[in-house]
């Protein structure tokens, strides 16, 4: 039995994509995209990219009116990435805020997205990817933000749930323009999550696998 066999024989997969990652027939994220597939098991996710880190972003007592009484339980946000080009949100709800972590960490992984990384400044020429291509946008309730292109060392311009976000990805140097209530975290961290998505769907997948 290979190390790879060996690291997979406590994980039953449920779903077909599971079956192809356990058995060695998908390799990389990148193919799991370019195939059109769905992430539902996060082992998915933890067999292809072992290496990831996490941070928590938010975490808020949230109250329920329920015939019983009043329910508290903790709200958990999260962010994953491995910082070359994958990450993702989550959120997560229990009455420990150890387990909403946990919770959260869990969702982000199966809401894991790949993002395009160039050199799209007019001002840098360098090549390397440190920054998004193009201009792209998000928006999640009120919040819109706007991510451009920067020129190396110039470090990513935003706020601190935004930058925080931008650099799980990879990207090292961006301007942000950001409106609405921004001071709402959950609707920051996703509308900057919307706008790292857009750079792949608005490139061929040919292009973002490279």
């Amino acid at each position: 039995m290979s190390r790879y066999q060996d690291r997979n024989r406590e994980w039953i997969p449920r779903t077909s994509l599971g079956r192809m990652v356990q058995e060695g027939k998908i390799t990389s994220l990148n193919e799991i995209f370019v195939g059109g597939y769905r992430i539902q098991e996060s082992q998915i996710v933890d067999n292809l990219l072992p290496n990831l880190q996490q941070d928590v972003l938010d975490i808020n007592l949230v109250q329920k009116q329920t015939d019983a009484g009043e329910k508290s339980r903790f709200k958990a946000l999260v962010v994953v990435g491995n910082y070359e080009g994958f990450f993702g949100l989550g959120v997560g709800k229990d009455k420990q805020v150890r387990a909403a972590i946990q919770k959260a960490v869990l969702d982000a992984k199966i809401n894991i997205v790949p993002v395009k990384r160039g050199c799209g400044s007019w001002e840098c020429v360098c090549g390397e990817p440190h920054t998004v291509p193009f201009k792209v946008s998000g928006q999640c309730g009120s919040v819109i933000i706007h991510l451009f292109p920067a020129p190396k060392g110039l470090g990513v311009v935003a706020g601190d749930v935004a930058k925080k976000v931008i650099k799980f990805v990879g990207i090292k140097d961006c301007w942000t323009r950001a409106f609405g209530s921004t001071r709402t975290v959950p609707s920051f961290a996703y509308a900057t999550y919307d706008a790292l998505k857009n750079t792949y769907r608005m490139v061929s997948p040919t292009d973002w696998m490279g």
